[in-house]
């Protein structure tokens, strides 16, 4: 039973990030700070220097677009087991809903798309307004 439950799970952070999307009342938060959370699991034939490209290539997407106020980035580390293989996540801050929306059809995140998309097995995205 619990092998059939962790075939299904989904990393902790997206669960608490979708947790917190479906309680959020986007008028209400409008003005909060605004998180989008980016989680990928890359194809089994994709490379060590593939993958090293693609966190090369987001990492440079702060510096191309100044509505972006906040960058990080990390791989799995939990020992849990429950990443359902997503090995990366992305997390891009805005100051609010519109920075995402400018984001989303920037030039330069379309041309990071397309280098990604090859190499890409699954991806789950995550908005939130973040709240104290």
């Amino acid at each position: 039973m619990i092998s059939t439950v962790r075939k299904f799970a989904l990393p902790i952070a997206a669960v608490a990030a979708m947790a917190a999307v479906m309680t959020a009342s986007s008028r209400a938060d409008e003005a909060g700070v605004y998180r989008h959370v980016v989680f990928f699991k890359f194809k089994g034939s994709a490379t060590p220097e593939q993958v090293k490209h693609i966190e090369d290539e987001f990492r440079k997407l702060p510096s191309k677009m100044e509505f972006i106020t906040g960058f990080e980035w990390g791989t799995n580390v939990s020992p849990e087991n429950l990443n359902d293989g997503f090995t990366h996540c992305f997390l891009v801050t805005f100051k609010d809903q519109a920075g995402v929306e400018a984001y989303l059809p920037h030039p330069a995140h379309q041309a990071f798309v397309s280098i990604l998309k090859p190499l890409l097995d699954k991806v789950c995205v995550v908005d939130y307004v973040a709240k104290k």
